[in-house]
């Protein structure tokens, strides 16, 4: 009896190990098949794992393992669903953000933030140095001499920002070159910025009054420097000073230009008030010929005869 008992339980045992066989390969066939990976598939296929280990065992123990698995897939199910309304939670923050929460500027709202940083500092910088740059006036620009020279003979006491240099009347170089003196561009006055005041200092009261040098068989070699530091002075003072005298005479040609207009426009109305009246004049002497005509006709004029004067003179008597 032992011995049949024994082989009804092997016979048993390898049944199910036979059947546990059937099922994985289905189970394998199915995945191949269907090509379904996902999460359903997986939980499928540990639940039939944990009931086959537990029909092993027992009937009550895999009552059991069924219960768990089922409370362990609803709770994932539940962390899915609390995970998945925590970022659509996020999701609609990020579109419709709370007003106490600033939103981060993009790429290009930061470049342009930190570009107009730097033009900042740049223009403080640039504003920091025309602070210390000084002016220096010149009241006499000598003969043959230009900015390129002028900058040629001071650039060697300091660094020259800007030269300007004020060109003569026209008037007196008509005059110039009638005398048959120099006959390129002169210069009335002009300014000089250095770099530092320190240096514009030191090089007009190192400069006034003496001789200008360099080679001797230059035009001006003998002419004296007329130069003067410009204290409190900018280069903004001067190009708003040369700005007022462009717009005064910009202003003067426009009166000028009015002027003129003015007066052709005078010319131009009294031209054609003559040509009317000339006009009319002759139509007047064509309307009295035609009148004229239509009393005599020339034909008429010559036909009648043309009476004689007889002229009698008195007889002189003797005594």
């Amino acid at each position: 009896m032992e011995e049949e008992r024994l082989d009804s339980t092997f016979k048993k045992e390898r049944r199910r190990k036979n059947k546990k066989k059937e099922i994985e390969a289905m189970a394998s066939e199915k995945r191949l098949e269907a090509g379904d990976e996902g999460e359903g598939s997986r939980k499928r296929r540990r639940k039939e794992k944990l009931l086959e280990e537990a029909a092993e065992d027992g009937g009550p123990r895999a009552v059991g393992i069924d219960s768990e698995i089922d409370g362990r897939e609803n709770e994932e199910d539940s962390n899915q669903n609390g995970g998945a309304d925590a970022a659509r939670a996020r999701d609609v923050d990020s579109v419709n953000p709370p007003d106490d929460v600033e939103m981060e500027p993009n790429g290009e709202e930061a470049m342009r933030k930190i570009r107009k940083k730097k033009k900042k500092t740049q223009l403080a910088k640039e504003a920091a140095r025309a602070g210390n740059r000084g002016v220096c006036y010149l009241s006499r620009i000598p003969p043959h001499m230009d900015h390129v020279k002028l900058r040629q003979i001071l650039s060697q006491y300091g660094e020259i920002q800007r030269i300007y240099l004020a060109p003569e009347d026209p008037a007196a170089q008509v005059k110039r070159k009638r005398a048959g003196g120099f006959r390129g561009q002169g210069f009335s006055e002009g300014w000089v910025e250095f770099a530092k005041k320190s240096v514009a200092k030191r090089v007009a009261n190192m400069l006034n009054g003496e001789q200008i040098g360099g080679r001797k068989r230059s035009s001006f070699y003998y002419d004296l420097w007329n130069i003067k530091y410009l204290s409190k002075f900018k280069w903004d003072d001067l190009t708003e000073e040369i700005a007022y005298k462009n717009a005064i005479r910009e202003q003067k040609l426009a009166l000028e230009l009015s002027a003129a207009k003015r007066e052709r426009d005078f010319y131009l109305s009294k031209v054609d008030q003559s040509r009317a009246l000339s006009s009319i004049e002759e139509r007047l002497k064509k309307k009295q010929r035609s009148q004229e005509g239509s009393v005599k006709s020339p034909e008429q004029l010559v036909s009648q005869p043309v009476a004689k004067v007889i002229r009698q003179f008195p007889k002189a008597t003797g005594c």
